[in-house]
């Protein structure tokens, strides 16, 4: 039987370290499991999440700020309390408008997040 992966069961995000990605950008794994993972990135104003796409299905929750999300060609202006779906291999990316946060879940586990 496979192992499975997994985050500690509870996490203390405070004194977790962020992780720099692009410029303006960072982000915080939260927890992670074979099946699913949750992540919080932060945002600079100005920051760009470069478009993109991946086989996993993302849902996510503008936690704060105001971004720019463009999904599939079609773009939305969202801010804190939003939440906006990304079907699997589905081109999308953010702009930040306004400094905040985005937590994301996909299904299944980005392996390409982990060290």
């Amino acid at each position: 039987m496979k192992p499975v992966k997994s985050s500690k069961i509870f996490l203390n995000t405070s004194s977790s370290k962020w992780e720099g990605l692009e410029p303006k950008i960072k982000r915080k794994i939260l927890g992670y499991d074979d099946q699913l993972m949750l992540v919080q990135v932060h945002f600079e104003k100005g920051g760009i999440g470069a478009e993109h796409q991946h086989h996993h299905s993302q849902s996510t929750l503008v936690g704060s700020g105001v971004f720019e999300i463009t999904i599939d060609g079609v773009t939305q202006k969202l801010q804190k309390g939003d939440s906006f779906y990304v079907p699997p291999n589905t081109l999308h990316g953010a702009v930040c408008l306004e400094e905040g946060e985005l937590i994301d879940a996909f299904s299944p586990i980005r392996d390409d997040f982990i060290d």
